[in-house]
């Protein structure tokens, strides 16, 4: 089965016919070019809540401090492993966004409340919570 190329009328000259399975198959190939739908919300969220580092100390750090804000998707804070939100950030660059955990931005109180936290200790936290080894 075959199908008329609607080229010839747009460029005035004809390429013949060209095969159904061809065009089906360009017709995916084209469509895996498309940016990947973002995850929803709801299921950011849910894997929010379930993500904890893997180093115990990290972990309790992300426990006392980092947890109260960046699971909870009226806070403001990125999502815990939410990647899409967290690349706005990272595209500032990471001494940035350390000085920002240090001092405080918008919502987010200075230090995130985590007064054992060092500037790699912040580090480590936002690679984790960018979902960076996820």
């Amino acid at each position: 089965m075959h199908i008329r190329n609607s080229a010839t009328a747009l460029l005035g000259y004809s390429f013949g016919l060209i095969p159904v399975p061809l065009c089906a198959g360009l017709l995916l190939w084209v469509a895996g070019c498309a940016r990947p739908q973002s995850v929803d919300r709801a299921t950011l969220l849910a894997r929010a809540v379930t993500l904890t580092p893997a180093d115990p100390r990290l972990a309790d750090l992300y426990q006392h401090a980092c947890r109260a804000c960046h699971v909870v998707a009226t806070s403001g804070a990125p999502l815990t492993g939410d990647r899409d939100a967290w690349q706005v950030r990272l595209n500032k660059g990471m001494p940035v966004l350390v000085v920002s955990a240090i001092a405080g931005l918008n919502g987010m109180p200075a230090g995130g409340q985590c007064v054992r936290c060092t500037a790699d200790d912040y580090q480590l936290l936002i690679r984790f919570m960018a979902g960076e080894g996820q």
